[in-house]
């Protein structure tokens, strides 16, 4: 192609326009989550703007429009308020500038600076998601783009050709790709390093407790995080991933005590039975809670375990990050700290007279929390209290009107109003947030925790015992009972098989669907969780233990991969001009029956001219077969079908010694 990439009217041009133009906007359409509305509706009138001109080039802006629109883009980069470095500025500025170079293109140069320009984009869409789903949609569009660049430069027709080729070379960089991603040296940025961003997370759980706050969550799909275990994994019905931990209470809201003293004076916790050990990967949380199963011993990484034995994530929690723990179910937390008994006894107002009659006609004479906690259930039980994901609202003394008007709510209302009662009694008790059960994945054999799994249970500190879980919501909404206190009191998740029965689904599609799970998850463990650390660990096991080493295998590596290639491409080119070539030879064996010999030197067209003065009956059949042979030979592009219709010139070619009289 000449320097100037269309002319008027040219359908070559077009398509290549209109290629290259496709490509862009499916690069720039997954931003859309990403930049804000006004550049994003910007970019795309520049993109119909530049699609009217293929065909109407006098609509195309000139020089002084150009100008105007630049200013227009650089108003709405200021207005957008995202500073100019960083990822969400950055990616900003280069939407804008792709969509003004659309407006530029003029010559074969132009149409490589936008393609150059969409790479970029393409590469910026992970900074912002790192999904199976978003890496094969970026692969597919790259195609595209390497498939506009070969339309370019080598002038392939045919666009199913042009795509073809591109994936083939996509495929042929994918291993050194391999290579390099499993040994090049991963440099971990410092954090101080690391300009700040808008981060996304998910909010989940809040450090409030209000009774009814948490059914919100119950209608909710997003993943919070994934739990793949050693060995055997927990009953559904042991399975409580603990959260934030709620002590203080105002009358209205429960929120976490502030206290942090009593640490230095707790007890050692005691363990008994089988550790669970297993691997959790949490998604981008906006909160620092780990929510391991209770109990946690031990973790790996940037985690701390405070005096509430909550795991923090002291690291970055707006990224998605695994942690090693190992938790046992059957623990002893000891000795109650005066600072631990205070904080959760603390009421914030005198109980009402109906509360303190409630309690002491539940305690019966006897002041034991076990008497208390069976008493509190039965009175669940039998007083017409139900079990709802849309509890009424409640705004003034909330805990009255639970027990003594609504008797409908979620987990949040009745652990609230169990831990009130108690405390009233002077029991120690406080309400805990996290996670109960968890969907398993059968085709990945780990555990999916999402946002309906959202639970709030209680713990009641007894003498002997410490700390002990008791899930007051399982006594109006009974599933499968684990007997603590007796047969009338269970302490499983009392929501989860009707969970499971909201949510059944045909078994293929329950398949499919762990299936899919579980390729996500050994995409984000291997592949995206692959860092420094990750690295150093997998290369020691192949004798790789510095950097040193790590690149001689890098470039020893990519060498042979490279000589592999090269050999496959020759190797290619060789058969089919061997295949080529073997027709032309028996095209010649054909005319040397009549004396006419091909001379050394002599060109496929000399030759030609030669033959037909002799024997101009052949005219027609000796031009077909040299003007194919040159085509495929010597050309750029041609096809399979182009071999085939050589192949058939040549066997028609009817030719006897008679001839040549």
């Amino acid at each position: 192609m000449n320097d100037r990439v269309f002319n008027r009217g040219s359908g070559t041009d077009n398509r290549i326009f209109i290629f290259l133009l496709l490509s862009v906007g499916l690069m720039v359409l997954p931003h859309v989550k990403n930049i804000s509305f006004s550049i994003f509706l910007y970019f795309n009138s520049l993109l119909v703007w530049r699609f009217c001109g293929i065909w109407k080039k006098s609509w195309l802006p000139n020089k002084y429009v150009i100008v105007g629109l630049t200013i227009a883009g650089v108003y709405l980069l200021y207005n957008d308020s995202r500073g100019v470095f960083g990822r969400d500025a950055g990616t900003s500025i280069f939407i804008v500038a792709l969509g003004l170079k659309l407006l530029e293109i003029r010559q074969n140069k132009d149409l490589y600076l936008v393609t150059a320009l969409a790479f970029v984009v393409a590469a910026s869409l992970f900074l912002y998601q790192q999904s199976v789903v978003m890496a094969v949609y970026i692969v597919m569009v790259t195609c595209l783009l390497f498939a506009t660049l070969l339309i370019i430069t080598t002038g392939v027709s045919e666009t199913s050709k042009a795509i073809k080729q591109s994936a083939l070379i996509t495929m042929q960089a994918l291993p050194i790709a391999i290579i390099f991603f499993v040994f090049f040296p991963r440099l971990e940025v410092p954090q101080w390093l690391l300009l700040p961003e808008k981060r996304s997370a998910i909010s989940g759980l809040s450090d409030t407790l209000r009774p009814g706050s948490i059914s919100k969550l119950g209608f909710s799909s997003d993943l919070v995080f994934r739990a793949k275990f050693e060995g055997s994994m927990p009953p559904p019905q042991k399975r409580y991933w603990r959260g934030p931990v709620f002590s203080i209470f105002d009358g209205a809201n429960w929120t976490e005590t502030k206290q942090r003293g009593f640490v230095r004076k707790l007890d050692k916790v005691t363990f008994t039975g089988a550790p669970y050990r297993y691997k959790l990967m949490m998604e981008p949380q906006e909160a620092r809670w780990i929510y391991a199963l209770e109990m946690p011993v031990s973790f790996s990484g940037a985690v701390v375990k405070n005096g509430l034995h909550q795991l923090l994530n002291t690291g970055d929690h707006f990224k998605r990050k695994e942690f090693e723990i190992t938790s046992y179910l059957n623990f002893n937390t000891g000795r109650l700290t005066d600072t631990e008994y205070y904080d959760n006894i603390q009421l914030p107002y005198e109980p009402f007279p109906e509360i303190k009659k409630l309690v002491n006609n539940l305690q019966g004479g006897n002041d034991s929390a076990v008497n208390l906690i069976r008493a509190i259930f039965k009175y669940f039980k039998k007083n017409g209290f139900e079990y709802t994901l849309n509890p009424p609202i409640l705004k003034d003394n909330p805990i009255e009107t639970f027990l003594f008007r609504a008797k409908r709510g979620f987990c949040g209302h009745y652990a609230t109003a169990f831990v009130y009662l108690l405390r009233v009694a002077k029991i120690p008790a406080r309400v805990v947030a996290g996670y109960q059960g968890g969907e398993e994945n059968k085709a990945g054999k780990f555990v999916e925790v999402r946002q309906s799994d959202a639970h709030a249970w209680a713990e009641v500190w007894i003498k002997g015992k410490g700390w002990v879980r008791v899930d007051p919501t399982s006594a109006v909404a009974p599933d499968e009972f684990e007997q603590q206190w007796g047969e009338e009191i269970s302490t499983t998740n009392a929501y989860a098989k009707q969970q499971a029965e909201e949510r059944g689904v045909k078994a293929w599609i329950k398949h499919l669907k762990d299936v899919w799970g579980n390729i996500d998850y050994q995409w984000q463990q291997s592949i995206i969780n692959y860092k420094g650390s990750t690295q150093a660990d997998f290369l020691s096991h192949l004798g790789i233990n510095n950097t040193k080493d790590m690149l001689k295998w890098l470039l020893a590596l990519t060498t042979i991969m490279f000589l592999l290639i090269g050999w496959y491409l020759l190797r290619k080119q060789r058969q089919t001009t061997d295949r080529i070539l073997l027709l032309y030879q028996e095209f010649c064996r054909k005319l040397g029956r009549l004396g006419l010999m091909k001379n050394i030197g002599e060109t496929e067209n000399s030759f030609a001219s030669r033959v037909i003065k002799k024997q101009p009956d052949l005219e027609q059949s000796i031009a077909l077969i040299t003007n194919s042979y040159i085509k495929i030979r010597y050309g750029k592009e041609w096809s399979e079908k182009d071999y085939k219709q050589l192949k058939k010139y040549v066997k028609n070619l009817k030719v006897s010694k008679k001839d040549s009289s």
